[in-house]
């Protein structure tokens, strides 16, 4: 099986795999998630994706019903049962659970964890030599006092509709402003610019989610002198960068060369984002080697 998926600890083919119409989270959206890869064969920043998950199941008041070292074991035995497996991707989504046609979370006994694996796709190497285009989407970020974006919600609809005005542009990625118009995010990933070799991103406080892989270039900055800070980023700032590129867990780094019709910098990848992307990869497998 190349891609294997655990329901509530019963592990399935993908073609097998089911959940009730009656969860919540196919009803309501009504659930959190995340999503891990491996390094040397081994859940990357485990930790810290257990913490963020719990972070935004608190948030809509939804507790994961194991404890981290039992999700970590439901996750091994779900990659031990993908064939030939090298790297995986690894996608865990916990909903409230099957319950009533309420919004009442009483009404759901227990909640659904499902774990999928499968192999883990690297990024074609056009796309780190010769960059991508992000659209400048229309879409607004939610404000963070209706659908706080921090809560790494099932519910994707605003960021699927960023995405799907990107395909439309054919941009790799949608690149959104928030409430006040200053740019947050991309659709799935986080957003940084480069002005006079520091690297810089918005604030969670703007309004974003708190990527796991954002938050590790801060520390890969540091170990390569690379300064990385947080600023508020305006339309214009797109004029005057020197380099862009986007992080998450799956794609590590990807150089941005425009942004809607700014062309950034010189329009090629640029040094920061190329040794950024080394440095987190050479760290990620420095971590993991030493892991247990």
């Amino acid at each position: 099986m190349s891609i294997v998926v655990n329901v509530n600890g019963v592990i399935c083919d993908s073609k097998e795999a089911t959940i009730s119409v009656f969860d919540h989270g196919f009803l309501y959206g009504a659930g959190v998630y995340e999503t891990l890869r491996t390094y040397n064969h081994k859940p990357f920043l485990f930790e810290r994706h257990m913490t963020r998950l719990h972070s935004s199941g608190d948030m809509i008041d939804l507790a994961l019903p194991l404890s981290n070292r039992e999700c970590f074991e439901r996750i091994r035995q779900t990659m031990d049962a993908v064939e030939d497996l090298d790297e995986a991707y690894i996608r865990l989504l916990l909903t409230r659970g099957v319950g009533e046609l309420s919004y009442d979370p009483a009404k759901c006994l227990m909640p659904s964890l499902v774990i999928i694996v499968k192999p883990h796709v690297g990024i074609q190497e056009d796309l780190l030599t010769n960059g991508v285009k992000v659209a400048l989407t229309l879409i607004i970020r939610n404000h963070p006092a209706s659908v706080n974006p921090r809560i790494k919600s099932n519910n994707l609809l605003n960021n699927a509709l960023a995405m799907q005005e990107a395909l439309k542009q054919n941009a790799y990625e949608g690149l959104m402003r928030n409430y006040k118009g200053d740019l947050v995010e991309c659709s799935q990933s986080n957003f940084f610019l480069v002005q006079n070799a520091v690297a810089l991103t918005p604030a969670v406080s703007d309004g974003l989610l708190e990527g796991i892989t954002r938050n590790f270039i801060f520390e890969v900055g540091e170990e390569l002198g690379i300064p990385v800070r947080e600023s508020v980023l305006r339309d214009a700032d797109l004029t005057t960068a020197d380099e862009a590129f986007l992080t998450s867990t799956t794609r590590e780094i990807i150089p941005i060369i425009k942004v809607g019709s700014t062309t950034i910098g010189k329009g090629t990848p640029g040094p920061v984002t190329k040794r950024l992307l080394e440095g987190l990869q050479t760290k990620a497998y420095a971590m993991t080697a030493t892991q247990g």
